[in-house]
């Protein structure tokens, strides 16, 4: 969502109408986030806020994801949390516990709470060989005064720490974000298009999940950055208000 439909507390020009056309054609939709420091109950307030209507049903994040990933993989686990308030209910939700001392294993998700003493508690058991999770990878993510650390940022600390990486990254570019969503509204992933504003996890999910990528520069990506990229969206535009004439004339 960010840099696609809104930047920080401002919609993307287009935003709301781009919601009325994608209606109008008897279209579904979902705002699917790999932003997991939040859940989807603030996302949809925050979308409300912002003029959208919309409720929980159109809201799908990493969190989530990471949470029905775990219990496929795990079962329900005692988890080590670097993530904020909201990601621990997420991941709650479904049955799992945040735990501080015996961890069955590390969850890392983009923490806007983010303290030292916790980056240090999880390098300390994630050298110990515990399972090691991430929401996703973004590097950073959009707000109005400019890219912020995002949770690739600590993915990437952790790993200069202790030469590990994830074991496995849930959220976009990873498939398995896709193969939910085509379960939900019974498509295959054919029939769905994947708009979004960064190449290495938005496009690069699309293309992976056989969807089709459709790029918005209104976000992190530049034309700079397309030119230098070896991934190709099928389809690019400055953003969701051109893609939305784009419906009108079909």
């Amino acid at each position: 969502m960010d840099g696609t439909f809104y930047i920080g507390d401002r919609l993307i020009q287009g935003a709301l109408e781009f919601l009325d056309v994608v209606r109008s054609q008897g279209k579904n939709f979902l705002f699917l986030t790999n932003n997991s420091s939040k859940g989807p109950k603030q996302y949809v307030e925050k979308l409300k806020r912002l003029g959208a209507n919309v409720d929980e049903t159109h809201v799908f994040t990493s969190g989530e994801a990471t949470a029905l990933f775990l219990l496929e993989r795990y079962g329900r686990s005692k988890l080590f949390l670097v993530g904020t308030r909201a990601l621990e209910e997420t991941l709650c939700s479904y049955g799992h516990v945040v735990e501080q001392r015996e961890p069955q294993l590390v969850v890392l998700g983009y923490d806007t709470e983010v303290t030292y003493e916790k980056l240090a508690r999880a390098c300390l058991l994630i050298r110990k060989n515990l399972p090691y999770v991430a929401t996703h990878s973004d590097i950073n993510c959009p707000s109005e005064e400019g890219p912020l650390p995002d949770a690739g940022s600590f993915i990437a600390l952790i790993e200069r720490s202790t030469g590990r990486i994830p074991d496995y990254v849930v959220g976009k570019p990873n498939p398995l974000m896709m193969r939910i969503v085509s379960k939900r509204f019974n498509l295959p992933a054919s029939k769905i298009a994947m708009v979004g504003d960064r190449l290495y996890t938005d496009m690069e999910f699309a293309i992976r999940s056989g969807a089709m990528a459709i790029l918005v520069l209104s976000g992190e990506t530049t034309r700079k950055d397309l030119e230098r990229s070896s991934t190709k969206p099928h389809l690019v535009v400055e953003d969701i208000a051109v893609l939305s004439r784009m419906l009108e004339r079909g």
